[in-house]
């Protein structure tokens, strides 16, 4: 199985098909297994990467190690390690941790960005005041509980087994790993500018009823960034990539097809 050592941990990747290459960041419920439905459709036509973050799936970490801050740096040594120059990458939720930094950290190699389910520091007015409201209605409400759409269980209980049992390979990692860092808790400002600096071309995507970053927060940080676009999955909720596979694919295929095309075939479908 492919590694590569950096930083001090072993990071486990997976190359699938030829052509641009795509990268697909996993959120906090899942692992390189849960783009199970994206990888044969999108390999077809690009070079897609996969990988786990470290404390995630097959990558382990260490205890005395920078956690969730290298992600951009651990991601940043995989595409060294590839020879990939340039990439479009699909961010979901704590994906976005990785690539809103990485395009900062290492401007000149993004191509194209998917935020799929978070808004990547993309904050306005509006996107605090939906978030906080929204976050007074789920209080008490588990992440766990809120990953798929209300209901999920009993409406399609295969899939919701199979996101249940990915999830299950995470290993054990300290409660504050995925906690917001004083500073970034204070932190008033966007990444917006940022973005709208940088003419990166940008995919808000989100389920209607995600329950974690709620569809309307979602619009507003769309609202917020000039030239950006965005689409929202019927009947998902914050895994909408798990939940209504053909739908996301084919709003991710249709950004890709403007902004990164992986040539004629894709641009013909």
């Amino acid at each position: 199985m492919p590694y590569l050592r950096v930083h001090e941990i072993d990071l486990y990747y997976e190359e699938h098909g030829e052509g641009p290459a795509l990268i697909f960041a996993h959120g906090a419920g899942g692992n390189h297994l849960v783009w199970w439905q994206q990888v044969p459709e999108f390999a077809r036509d690009y070079r897609v990467i996969t990988f786990d973050h470290r404390a995630f799936g097959l990558s382990r970490d260490v205890s005395h190690g920078p956690g969730r801050r290298a992600f951009p740096l651990d991601l940043h040594a995989l595409l060294d390690h590839l020879g990939v120059e340039e990439f479009a990458i699909v961010a979901h939720s704590m994906g976005g941790r990785t690539a809103t930094p990485f395009l900062w950290l290492f401007p000149g190699r993004m191509r194209a960005l998917v935020l799929s389910g978070t808004i990547g520091g993309a904050l306005t007015d509006e996107v605090r005041t939906i978030q906080a409201a929204h976050a007074e209605r789920v209080a008490g409400q588990s992440l766990r509980s809120r990953s798929l759409r209300p209901g999920a269980e009993t409406k399609d209980p295969a899939r919701s087994h199979l996101y249940r049992a990915i999830n299950r390979l995470n290993p054990p990692r300290p409660r504050e790993f995925l906690a917001p860092s004083p500073g970034l808790a204070r932190w008033k400002g966007s990444t917006s500018p940022m973005l709208e600096r940088s003419g990166m071309p940008t995919l808000f995507i989100v389920g209607a009823h995600d329950m974690i970053v709620p569809a309307n927060a979602m619009r507003a940080a769309h609202r917020g960034l000039p030239g950006s676009r965005f689409a929202e999955i019927a009947d998902a909720g914050h895994s909408a990539y798990f939940e209504q596979p053909e739908a996301y694919n084919r709003a991710l295929r249709e950004f890709l097809n403007d902004t990164y095309p992986a040539g004629p075939a894709s641009a013909a479908e």
